[in-house]
């Protein structure tokens, strides 16, 4: 197969999408199953890309993209232009500038977060006896167009939806996307039928669905869960003494207690607990290896810096975090007016759906340690997917 750079283009707003977990955010770095949607795509090109990885994106979204890329041998961002086109164009001229230009470029928009491995494998190798090349999809759909007497049917037998990522030869299309600039694409094969370039067409993929709407990334949801076969459950465990205070912190959330919970860092023990059991999930030892007590970099520190770094642990070998369970086991407090804050809070720090998480309590009706108000103990189970081997 040809030696192709892969520039991904993620400089859009996204403005028709809405979501309350990417609040502030544009789509492509809205969490997908615990994962960036940006992060998914380029995950999937970084192994088959064997010429590197650009991605374009707005000079505003820069803490948005090293949150999203941190720990992947990347070349710095490229800033995109007023339009994709224009962020085409500025990506091609900095691989340029590079230099040597490689042979070829995979062109892909950030809103499809899905694209498979076979299909840029596809795209690659028809490659070969081709200057460009696009995924194309059957419209299976009736179609109607509007008139004024109704809805008229359109025949859907030469149809098809265009996908990316689309191929090229590199200097050909950066050389039409200098000499037509000032006219408007709707996509890259547009632009290189425009300068005379004769493309061929390789089977898409439904999967590789694009973020368009908020309901997309419901759909998206469902089928990046699904994707990864390797499916991991981990459990963990954690006590902590009461002593004199008044609060503790429970699944990230301060809770007014008449003691306070004795421990090397904020001793949550339902964060704790969640943790390890992701760290065994995984088989990353567990939290004492990461955050060792006798360190005092850790005293009095807030529980929720493990459970990310554990989380992170995953999303590094392009897995997610399927569901989280926990289950606090004390006399006091009453957690029930506090579990949907808790809820919400191990959401937030895990970067999955408030569905994917469940918090219970329970006694040891007056049995033990916790029946006699000594303390509390907290047990999880998190399930996560990874990438099969």
């Amino acid at each position: 197969m040809a030696e192709a750079v892969a520039l991904i283009v993620a400089a859009g707003r996204g403005e028709r999408a809405h979501s309350g977990s990417g609040e502030g955010r544009p789509k492509q770095y809205w969490p997908l199953a615990g994962k960036p949607a940006l992060r998914w795509a380029v995950d999937t090109f970084l192994p088959l890309s064997t010429a590197g990885i650009r991605v374009v994106i707005r000079e505003e979204d820069c803490v948005h993209y090293e949150s999203a890329m941190a720990g992947l041998p990347l070349k710095a961002a490229i800033i995109g232009g007023a339009t994709r086109q224009d962020s085409v164009r500025l990506g091609l001229e900095a691989i340029a500038a590079d230099g040597p230009s490689p042979d070829c470029v995979l062109i892909h928009d950030a809103a499809r977060p899905l694209v498979s491995s076979a299909l840029i494998e596809r795209v690659l190798s028809a490659l070969d006896r081709a200057d460009a090349v696009a995924p194309l999809l059957r419209v299976s759909d009736t179609l109607r167009r509007k008139t004024k007497d109704g809805y008229a049917i359109v025949p859907r037998d030469d149809l098809f939806r265009a996908q990316t990522p689309q191929g090229f030869r590199f200097l050909p299309i950066l050389d039409a996307h200098k000499k037509f600039a000032d006219e408007a694409f709707t996509d890259d094969i547009a632009l290189a039928e425009r300068a005379g370039l004769h493309f061929v067409a390789v089977a898409g993929e439904d999967v590789n669905l694009k973020l368009t709407v908020t309901e997309d990334f419901v759909l998206a949801e469902r089928l990046a869960v699904s994707a990864l076969p390797d499916v991991r459950v981990g459990q963990g465990f954690d006590v902590h003494g009461f002593v004199p205070g008044d609060h503790v912190f429970l699944c990230g959330i301060r809770v007014p207690n008449d003691f306070a919970l004795e421990g090397h860092s904020d001793a949550d023990a339902g964060l704790h607990a969640l943790t390890d059991a992701i760290l065994g999930a995984t088989a990353d030892a567990d939290i004492g290896a990461h955050f060792p007590p006798v360190d005092e970099r850790w005293r009095g520190s807030a529980s929720h810096v493990f459970l990310a770094h554990a989380a992170s642990l995953v999303r590094g070998r392009g897995g997610v975090i399927a569901h989280a369970d926990v289950t606090l086991i004390c006399e006091r407090p009453k957690i029930a007016p506090y579990r949907e804050a808790m809820r919400a809070r191990i959401a937030e720090i895990l970067q999955i759906e408030i569905a994917r998480v469940s918090v219970k309590a329970t006694t040891t009706e007056g049995l033990g340690f916790t029946g006699r108000r000594e303390g509390l103990a907290a047990q999880a189970v998190a399930t996560v997917r990874l990438p099969g081997r």
